[in-house]
């Protein structure tokens, strides 16, 4: 079989990198086009996940609607040579309009209930959607609903593991207490018109913070003087290993956060949009979603006082995890017994459950 697969964002790769990794073992032949978008392409080099770049995107409207057909026409030409029996993507719209140009059948995952434009533009073009069980938009007959979240694709026991060597490398030693902040940029076209931290709330959180332990920060935007000394430049293949070892992450980014509810480190999500994945890790008590600064700083301080709180969160992970399925194994399955499996998953969700 071969699978045209389009990456869009960096998280993208960690969802489908141990997908292809297991359906290349056997046999199945891919084609890979990424966006130079952020570290996108430097994760793609370091999995060894050869693509061809469709180029950076837009900012402005007229911008967008030029880059929509330059990537388009980019992934018609590798398609045309390639001639893939299925598309694979995650809530692209550029894969979903050339799929159905070559008539071939696009599959697409999704777990991002605010983001409005690619909700409108890809599912007319595609075949097949699936979303996580918690998904709340319920909007067509294509929809199916798996038990499992995009992180955990990458981060179950059986395909990550946190290395202390990698903490080491970076002068850190993991018996230490520290904390890792992150800052999004606010660019996303689903961004606009939301907010997270104030400049005021980051700095007074830091100074807390550093009252308890060490403080990380990574950010896509510009910092104030005051925090530059904190700010921690991590090679994108190392975050998870820095996540794991935390204490406690406070940010804007919500696909970190889930990462971090995942492997058992408390997590303070600070961000106006929010999630059908964020809000059902908040009730394992993973997560703890605030929309401003106001009641950050005190949750923090009662997570960092609460004995042995990270034992305590590694415990709720753990059972959180044991209810959900393996994605990878169920995706693998579903792309390559297409579109049998569709059938079959249709006709008996709880088939899913064969996929631990």
């Amino acid at each position: 079989m071969k699978i045209l697969i389009d990456f869009g964002h960096p998280a993208h790769v960690h969802y489908f990198r141990n997908t292809i990794k297991i359906l290349q073992s056997k046999g199945h032949e891919f084609r890979c086009v990424a966006r130079d978008k952020e570290v996108l392409q430097q994760l793609l080099n370091h999995y060894q996940i050869s693509y061809k770049n469709r180029g950076k995107g837009a900012k402005s409207l007229m911008g967008k609607i030029f880059y929509m057909f330059y990537a388009e026409w980019v992934i018609l030409k590798e398609a045309l040579k390639f001639k893939p029996d299925i598309f694979l993507s995650f809530s692209s719209t550029y894969a979903a309009h050339v799929s159905k140009i070559v008539k071939r059948p696009h599959i697409v995952l999704d777990d991002t209930e605010h983001a409005k434009f690619e909700l409108m533009t890809y599912p007319p073009f595609s075949d097949v959607l699936l979303h996580p069980s918690c998904f709340w938009k319920k909007f067509s007959d294509k929809q199916l609903f798996f038990n499992c979240y995009m992180e955990l694709f990458y981060l179950l026991p059986k395909y990550f593991s946190p290395d202390p060597g990698i903490l080491e490398s970076y002068g850190i030693n993991i018996n230490e207490r520290y904390f890792v902040l992150r800052f999004v940029s606010w660019n996303a076209s689903h961004d606009i018109g939301q907010k997270g931290l104030s400049m005021e709330g980051k700095i007074q959180l830091v100074k807390k913070l550093e009252e308890y332990g060490k403080v990380f920060i990574s950010s896509e935007s510009l910092l104030p003087e005051e925090l530059i000394s904190n700010q921690i430049k991590i090679r994108p293949e190392h975050l998870h290993h820095f996540l794991a070892f935390a204490s406690l992450y406070i940010g804007e980014g919500a696909t970190t956060a889930s990462e971090c509810a995942a492997l058992g480190t408390p997590a303070i999500y600070v961000n106006t949009l929010t999630a059908g994945t964020l809000e059902e890790q908040e009730k394992y008590g993973l997560i703890h979603i605030y929309k401003d600064f106001e009641g950050v700083m005190e949750k923090a301080v009662e997570i960092l006082e609460t004995p042995g709180f990270k034992e305590i969160h590694r415990e709720r992970s753990k059972a959180m995890r044991s209810e959900k399925i393996d994605g990878t194994s169920f995706l693998v399955w579903f792309v390559e017994n297409y579109p049998e499996s569709e059938k079959t998953f249709r006709a008996n969700p709880d088939y899913q459950y064969n996929f631990r």
